[in-house]
């Protein structure tokens, strides 16, 4: 099979077209002929050696896929050849084939599209997480979404518009507010892009304040991190909750005097250790994605895709912070 490898560690461009060993399933797995992967910022993280986990070299970046089951192990289930699946696999996902524990493993429904399977589970399943479990997000409450163009923006858009909460989108660009808009958000801020200084820091703050009302944003979901992140808290309402998803634009260091004042929770959110230590309240959250997916309440945005070739300018992109909704490669 073909694959598109990270042999050492380095940005997109370093990444090869060549050939793997074809996978085989043992007990409990199957084979999928991975049709679609989505990408994540992960992706352009764990390439450079700077994500939490570090796979062996030579493996193949991408997390997300979607296609069909090729082949059975023993003890498979009721799952088939020809079955069409998505499954979150961590990397080996930019290639034409996965073995997949079937644990993993999820049916994608009549009618969507294996670009559409691919981009569902992390984004979706990390805010559903993040939304009800450690933002406790209830109807009538404000949730500030940062990065909200995002594939994890779009997706707290709209999963807080499904819990009955009014959405303040934060975006960097014109057409980023008209995604964020078109998703469902009921008032969309554009924000500069950093670094910015004191008197920048304290601008955006006020920006912030004004859009969420006098009272404070009850959640507020960060995936980008950096110096948006005081900023945002400092428009943060009385005993509300702090998201922290991701760092693309840098690790941020906030003045606790602020939670101190504001009586606010500072909550972490790890939605693949949450899923392995409680996989019964991942395999709920999961199942509640499916419903409001057949219902049309949520709908993951694919904006662009790209050949298994070219996977890497998927990745190049994603590092650059320019995508709008899920990027996809496609495969086969």
């Amino acid at each position: 099979m073909k694959a598109l490898l990270s042999r050492t560690p380095g940005g997109p461009e370093t990444l090869e077209l060549a050939d793997a060993p074809d996978p085989v399933a043992g007990p409990g797995q199957v084979v999928i002929d991975i049709r679609a992967c989505a990408i994540n910022y992960p992706d352009v993280l764990v390439i450079e050696d700077k994500y939490q986990f570090k796979p062996q070299r030579p493996f193949a970046p991408g997390g997300e896929i979607a296609g069909t089951i090729a082949a059975v192990g023993d003890a498979a289930g009721d799952w088939q050849v020809g079955d069409r699946a998505l499954a979150m696999i961590g990397n080996g996902g930019l290639a034409e084939k996965a073995v997949v524990d079937v644990a993993r493993l999820y049916r994608l429904p009549d009618g969507r599209s294996f670009a559409e399977g691919s981009a569902l589970l992390l984004t979706y399943a990390t805010t559903i997480h993040a939304l009800l479990d450690r933002g406790r997000l209830q109807a009538g409450q404000t949730l500030l979404v940062l990065g909200a163009a995002g594939g994890v923006g779009l997706a707290a858009i709209e999963l807080g518009k499904a819990f009955g909460a009014r959405v303040v989108a934060a975006v960097s660009s014109a057409e980023k507010a008209e995604a964020a808009r078109a998703t469902g958000a009921d008032e969309v801020l554009i924000y500069a892009r950093a670094p910015f200084d004191k008197d920048q820091s304290k601008a955006l703050a006020e920006q912030f304040k004004a859009a969420v009302g006098k009272d404070g944003a009850d959640v507020i979901y960060d995936p980008v991190g950096g110096d948006y992140a005081e900023p945002a808290l400092r428009s943060i309402a009385w005993q509300g909750r702090y998201l922290v998803v991701g760092f693309p634009a840098g690790i941020p260091k906030l003045p606790l005097n602020l939670t101190l004042l504001k009586s606010c929770d500072v909550c972490g959110v790890f939605w693949g250790a949450f899923a392995a230590r409680d996989p019964a309240a991942n395999a709920a959250h999961v199942a509640t994605l499916f419903q409001l997916w057949e219902e049309g309440r949520i709908s993951p945005r694919v904006t662009e895709t790209f050949p298994l070739e070219r996977g890497g300018d998927a990745i190049a992109k994603m590092a650059a912070r320019g995508a709008i909704g899920k990027l996809v490669v496609t495969v086969g």
